[in-house]
């Protein structure tokens, strides 16, 4: 970790700025950003039991979380071209720290619908927070390490994620109760939330960031000339399928050891930790070693062992399969660097308008699991877990199908 944090220095001030305090402000952002992600996944098993929910039903949660990424991220893009990195990050700060507000009056109705309206704000914020932030840091520093340096961020991000489950477990899960009208310990978790995050907006606005040369503004050809990029495409269908994979997976794995050990939501959801901490080690290993190995190459074997190890998992019976499920975090841990990387690499003033297309992509976090929710409720796990299995075998054939503008990591 310190070896990698040194070599991102180094990079980042080659031309004699000194980026740190933006490095820390990122690494923030990305902390809160996987925090209030993952959360989600706590909220999914806390909504089916307290208002007696289907699994598709819970899976909403997700899916209007996610829709925004679809319906805001390209708005975003523009919006971000207009005001730029620093003030498109106020605002989303500002943004998600209301969407935390509003879990209060929702709690005051005890409606499911008010939560997801609550949420749906809340991820408004968060979709301007990473359609400025992704960009920015790939900016950042040469465009040959920007996998390292975005994955090394996203490791930050990532004990966000793992300490989500945690404090799900500990705060929200432990408190669960079957349709007795009350959400209090919701709306005093995310009061919490939005309070911290109006303090970070407060703190971003006093703070002077590294100035980044503006892109051309979005018109109707460069928005056809961005989508003409081969590469481009293919990975928005890559981030589609990595995100739908990873969020399912999480969206559903407290039930499925509930299902497959018959523990208490609560204990369960702390395996949840370990899958999203698995992405933590996977991201900070691969900040280093996707300086060395060809990022295609890691993509596939990453892939390969995903399909592997939930193949397995489905096959087996008690902890081993909770086990087996929980390792696919460390699989999925630099996809995202990888094929958002791969995707926007060479597209020059394109890269901010590719940026909001490829965050639009993200909206598979929302599909994904909606589906498999369904099939869930009217099959089983085994059958529900071939839409992730169908996501990472396309993973495996992304490198094949880019053109041949790979991300040099040497």
């Amino acid at each position: 970790m310190a070896l990698a944090v040194s070599d991102l220095h180094e990079q980042n001030t080659h031309d004699g700025k000194n980026y740190t305090p933006a490095l820390i402000l990122l690494a923030v952002l990305y902390f809160m950003m996987g925090f209030i992600t993952c959360l989600n996944d706590t909220l999914v098993p806390y909504f089916k039991k307290g208002f007696t929910l289907t699994y598709a039903e819970s899976s909403l949660v997700q899916f209007y979380f996610f829709l925004t990424y679809l319906m805001m991220s390209v708005p975003a893009g523009k919006f971000v071209e207009r005001v730029g990195y620093k003030y498109s990050m106020v605002i989303g700060f500002l943004l998600a720290g209301t969407g935390a507000f509003l879990f209060y009056p929702a709690s005051l109705f005890h409606e499911y619908y008010f939560f997801l309206g609550a949420l749906f704000v809340l991820a408004i914020g968060i979709v301007l927070l990473q359609v400025a932030a992704n960009p920015y840091i790939t900016l950042l520093g040469p465009a040959k390490t920007a996998p390292s340096r975005l994955t090394l961020l996203q490791g930050v991000g990532s004990i966000g994620t793992t300490v989500a489950p945690f404090f799900g477990a500990q705060f929200i899960l432990s408190n669960i109760t079957v349709s007795d009208k009350d959400s209090s310990t919701l709306s005093s978790t995310y009061l919490g939330i939005g309070a911290v995050l109006l303090i970070i907006a407060v703190i971003l606005v006093t703070i002077s960031l590294p100035k980044i040369q503006k892109t051309i503004r979005t018109t109707p050809v460069l928005l056809k000339e961005t989508l003409s990029f081969k590469n481009l495409k293919l990975g928005m269908l890559g981030i589609f399928m990595y995100v739908g994979a990873e969020v399912s997976i999480g969206t559903f794995l407290t039930n499925y050891i509930v299902d497959t050990v018959h523990i208490q939501e609560h204990d369960a959801n702390k395996y949840v930790a370990l899958y999203w901490g698995g992405m933590l080690v996977g991201r900070l290993a691969g900040a280093l070693i996707l300086k060395y190995i060809n990022a295609q190459k890691v993509l596939v074997i990453l892939s390969i062992a995903a399909i592997t190890l939930i193949t397995l998992s489905l096959l087996s019976d008690g902890y081993a399969a909770v086990w087996l499920m929980v390792a696919v975090g460390i699989c999925n841990s630099v996809m995202f660097a990888i094929i958002f990387s791969s995707a926007i690499a060479g597209l020059g003033k394109h890269t901010t308008q590719a940026s909001g297309l490829l965050s639009s992509a993200i909206v598979g976090g929302a599909v994904i699991p909606y589906f498999q929710g369904i099939l869930i409720d009217q099959f089983n796990w085994t059958i529900s877990f071939i839409l992730p299995l169908l996501c990472y075998i396309y993973i495996i054939c992304f490198p094949r199908l880019i053109k041949k503008t790979e991300i040099q990591t040497t």
